[in-house]
């Protein structure tokens, strides 16, 4: 280039700058203002009380777009204690069980076309339980650890909690005509299911056994009871789990099932009094016989479910999660207004609480063989299926094992010290390690007051520990045996709850608003506001803003069915 045409050159990008910088920057458009409120001004709620909590997740789910959603039916699937390791670790396990390595390989869920991750902390716990977040998806209000079903306050307060009652997506839709049902592997009053049709600060008040007598003085009744609280035939149609103690009187033995309730009464025979035309079932050639029943209550331990892998598969055993899910859905399908489903896979919860991965893992795997039953039994196109969990746990996938290793071994791979694939990785003792490890739990491999120094084996109710001096030596140890608990770092008598974000993954009408990093709470939201019947019924009574959201904290007594 010539030095006259390079100083033109210069001139011209001098100019051209100079005038960028003297035009003025557009302002930012503004954020969209919430959308007013019917009736003028309303004062904002007060900040984390019921009502904020509601109104928050109803604006955000309003922005998200779930008031497109047009879904006739909506199941939500939900994984207890199933957090993004969990999910990592089953996925694998699913794959390797196929012969496959693994890694490639999806759950039934995972190739759902909308994901978000939900913030699970509880209103008074930075990692929470499962009853304040059940009652956050259910309610769409975030509580206490504990709570079931009622708002912010202490455990303990009955008389407090009695005003505190929040609605239910499950009695909600009671309310607008729809069928409603509940499968679970834990006992039915357990604090999942009961979320979505309880009232009680105290998740601990399953029976009137469990019930502190000033409890019961101040008004306050057990949770297995209000299973009953529904007009005759509008209860769930279908109640699928354990805990037939709570429900039988002390003294009735049910054949190897003793009772609990201290009140005498049968609530088996009180629930066959409000749903004619039901049966109550308790094993797996019971429930099938019942598939043309009007209702179903199925009771099948007295305590939870088997886990999946010791469970009785014969006749007089018990029906796995797929199977009572798929019965589910052909009984509520009869039903012309809709329905509204949980399924709860309840015990990846416990097995993680004992330190056990393989059986975590595997009710995991139960759970996906559950979705695949919902989705070949429906539509997309008028069925919204949510899969989540309501926590996390402490499980750690971590090691650097090879591609294809098995996920509950010790770790091989070529970074190892030999550098090859199948060599054993060693940490700075000499010592081999496995992929799965806890933070916590009664997986110490100290000497306990029931178990040997060294690795621990389920069942483990460890009572007290010594010091650990070092780690155990697991070469000639079955790592994947069912009952191997994996190590722990801190040793507790159960492990812990985790407080990451949990995933969230849905399909069918209204999916595409779940997107995002959202507040737990705000899967109610999205849920109701995408199935018109539930968002109809809510503002019938009064709930919606100007522009037809439910904004406004129900009451449920408005709500009787």
């Amino acid at each position: 280039m010539n030095l006259r045409l390079r100083a033109a050159c210069v001139a011209f990008l001098a100019a051209t700058l100079a005038a960028c910088a003297a035009r003025p920057v557009p302002a930012a458009a503004p954020a969209a203002a919430p959308p007013p409120v019917a009736g003028g001004a309303v004062p904002a709620p007060e900040p984390e009380s019921a009502a904020w909590w509601y109104r928050n997740g109803a604006l955000h789910a309003h922005r998200l777009g779930a008031g497109a959603g047009t879904a006739r039916n909506v199941i939500v699937f939900l994984g207890d204690g199933m957090g993004p390791t969990t999910v990592a670790a089953a996925r694998i396990l699913d794959g390797q069980r196929r012969g496959l390595k693994g890694e490639e390989h999806l759950l039934a869920w995972e190739d759902f076309p909308y994901t978000a991750f939900s913030k699970t902390y509880n209103t008074d716990h930075q990692t929470p339980d499962s009853a304040g977040t059940m009652t956050a998806i259910a309610t769409g209000v975030k509580t206490h650890m504990g709570a079931i079903g009622v708002a912010a306050g202490r455990v303990d307060d009955c008389a407090g909690s009695q005003s505190r009652r929040l609605l239910s997506w499950l009695r909600l839709a009671a309310s607008a005509g729809m069928a409603t049902g509940i499968v679970t592997t834990s006992r039915l009053s357990h604090a999942t299911p009961a979320a979505t049709y309880a009232h009680s600060p105290n998740r601990e008040w399953e029976g009137d056994g469990d019930m502190p007598a000033e409890a019961i003085a101040a008004g306050c009744r057990d949770i297995a009871q209000q299973l009953l609280d529904f007009a005759p035939g509008r209860g769930p149609r279908v109640a699928l789990g354990g805990g037939l103690g709570r429900f039988l009187p002390a003294g009735d033995g049910a054949g190897a099932t003793p009772g609990q309730r201290r009140d005498g009464r049968d609530l088996t025979r009180e629930w066959l009094a409000r749903n004619p035309g039901g049966v109550v079932v308790r094993n797996t050639a019971q429930l099938r016989a019942a598939a043309g029943a009007e209702a179903i209550l199925g009771l099948f331990a007295s305590g939870h479910l088997p886990y999946h892998h010791d469970r009785d598969r014969g006749d007089q055993g018990t029906p796995d999660l797929a199977e009572m899910t798929r019965l589910a859905i052909e009984r509520l399908a009869r039903e012309p207004g809709g329905y509204v489903l949980l399924v709860e896979s309840a015990r990846i919860d416990h097995a993680h609480h004992a330190g056990n991965a393989y059986r975590a893992l595997d009710e995991t795997i139960a759970l996906s063989r559950a979705v695949e039953a919902a989705l070949e039994a429906t539509s997309a196109r008028d069925t919204l299926i949510v899969v989540t969990a309501d926590h996390s746990h402490t499980l750690s996938f971590a090691g650097y094992p090879a591609r294809g290793n098995p996920i509950l071994g010790t770790v091989r791979g070529r970074l190892s010290a030999a550098g090859h694939e199948d060599a054993q990785m060693l940490d700075k003792l000499g010592l081999p390690y496995t992929t799965l490890s806890y933070a916590n739990g009664a997986g110490y491999v100290g000497e306990s007051a029931t178990q040997p120094a060294g690795p621990k084996r389920l069942p483990h109710t460890p009572g007290r520990y010594a010091p650990a001096t070092g780690r155990p030596d697991l070469r000639g140890v079955d790592t994947t045996h069912p009952d191997y608990l994996q190590e722990a770092l801190v040793p507790l008598h159960d492990e812990t709850h985790g407080g990451e974000d949990v995933g969230v993954w849905a399909r069918g009408p209204g999916s595409a608003a779940f997107r995002g990093t959202l507040e737990q709470n705000v899967l109610y939201h999205l849920i109701v506001q995408a199935t018109p019947r539930l968002r109809e019924r809510l503002c019938a009574a009064g709930t919606c803003d100007a522009d037809g959201v439910p904004v406004h904290l129900p009451d449920p007594a408005d709500f009787r069915d």
